[in-house]
């Protein structure tokens, strides 16, 4: 089972039309919403089962611009930007405080790279560098074995993916927006190459533009419409560790943290989340197949830290595979919450390593772990843009892992795209025809 997300009541009634219909309600749908509210656009948002039910309440909950592929450094600054006024924003608190990203070096490949990439930042305005000695171990108290060096992005952040996304939901609502729950999108209804609307198990909404911000759904529903996506998907595991613990003890890691075999960050609620940042499981699924090709360089790049899964999710594809009639009962509903079986041994390696470098931490224990799937793209950069061939419709997916930290500009650049107003970032790093077109680069860094 997922962690605890707020509340968010879905409305009672159903517009019959609106300018945009939204379907998915992640971060990054529910972003779009509010920017589309703000704008004086009437929007309903599409979820089939509870507000961040899937990947927006169940990943880390950094907030980062560090080692983003140089494609997306734009977004994720101007992202940082609006997290840094979002709870003004949204009118409750969403956690989010700088506290900034630290990535451990501990070999001379690391290094470079890092190296590397503080010279890309530099270009693109963010502030990050390499530090060592001293400057490490100031961010790091009670570390018995911190690294030499490590790469220091002092503008990043975190928030509380539980809390954020229902509070941005919330305020969209409040600006006039509709919410609906447990109400899932049977399909995008398309008449003479443009979009009419979205038809859901409720019914019909009528809507002349539709972003398609499903996470890893979006790739079947794009299927729908004769849209090979190149989008599979990553299951993750994270887990937290019991609340209050870190109030009263001075020691463990000040930013976000990577190093070897852990990630972790500070909660709001004094505990500390934590994920294993070595291993990546895939399930094998029948798209596995048909895109095998558009991930060789990803996989290359990747292999130690991949294991491949054949099992629930394989058969459950290939039963439901092809198109659904309207009429028919949507496999979307047949999976309100997608809530994949986490590694519980992955997370209990990470906990151990973290309480392994800080004796003050031994106490420690985890209170909960879960499972999230990840969309991922070929090469970790997200979709976000029209698509060429059906008119009003636009998609925003495949944010690799990176979606949260990212998703108030993801959502915001939708919009943009939407209301075919000047955009909030270049767009062009993000087009669908990359992947059709052979203009697609390989991938820097993986998921």
């Amino acid at each position: 089972m997922g962690p605890q997300v707020m509340t968010v009541f879905g409305d009672a009634g159903m517009p019959e039309r609106v300018d945009t219909v939204i379907v998915g309600g992640g971060i990054i749908g529910v972003s779009a919403a509010l920017c589309l509210a703000e704008a004086g656009q009437s929007v309903a948002v599409v979820e089939k089962g509870h507000i961040a039910g899937e990947q927006s309440s169940r990943n880390w909950g950094w907030c980062r611009q560090a080692m983003r592929d140089p494609r997306e450094m734009d977004l994720a600054r101007e992202a940082l930007n609006l997290w840094r006024g979002m709870n003004a924003r949204v009118g409750g608190d969403t956690g989010f405080t700088t506290c900034g990203t630290l990535y451990a070096a501990r070999d001379e490949a690391s290094l470079a790279r890092y190296r590397r990439w503080t010279a890309h930042a530099a270009g693109a305005g963010i502030a990050a560098e390499v530090i060592e000695g001293a400057a490490v171990r100031a961010l790091l108290p009670g570390d018995i074995d911190p690294p030499r060096r490590g790469l220091y992005c002092p503008g990043d952040g975190r928030a509380e993916p539980q809390r954020a996304v229902p509070l941005m939901a919330e305020a969209a609502r409040r600006l006039g927006a509709h919410i609906l729950t447990d109400c899932a999108a049977r399909g995008v209804d398309v008449a003479g190459g443009r979009v009419v609307g979205v038809v859901t198990e409720r019914g019909t909404i009528r809507a002349g533009r539709v972003i398609v911000a499903g996470g890893v759904w979006t790739r079947r529903i794009l299927s729908d419409l004769g849209i090979a996506l190149p989008q599979l998907p990553v299951r993750a595991t994270v887990a937290r560790t019991q609340p209050g613990f870190a109030d009263g003890v001075r020691q463990g890691p000040l930013p976000d943290f990577l190093d070897g075999v852990f990630g972790v960050r500070r909660r709001a609620d004094g505990g500390f989340t934590v994920a294993n940042a070595y291993i990546n499981s895939v399930p094998v699924i029948p798209a596995s197949f048909r895109h095998f090709r558009a991930y060789w360089h990803l996989l290359r790049m990747e292999w130690r830290h991949v294991r491949f899964r054949l099992g629930e999710d394989f058969w459950r594809e290939w039963r439901d595979g092809g198109p659904v009639p309207f009429d028919r009962v949507s496999p979307y509903e047949r999976v309100r919450v997608l809530d994949p079986r986490p590694d519980r041994a992955y997370a209990e390696a990470s906990l151990k390593a973290l309480k392994e470098r800080y004796p003050a931490l031994g106490g420690l224990r985890l209170a909960q772990v879960w499972g999230g799937m990840i969309d991922a793209t070929p090469d970790t950069v997200p979709v976000i843009a029209p698509v060429a061939t059906i008119d009003g419709l636009v998609v925003a997916t495949g944010f690799s892992g990176h979606g949260f930290g990212v998703g108030p500009a993801g959502g915001q650049l939708a919009a943009d795209l939407v209301l075919g107003r000047k955009p909030l970032v270049d767009p062009t790093p993000f087009r669908l025809e990359r992947y059709f077109d052979g203009t697609m680069p390989p991938p820097v860094y993986g998921v």
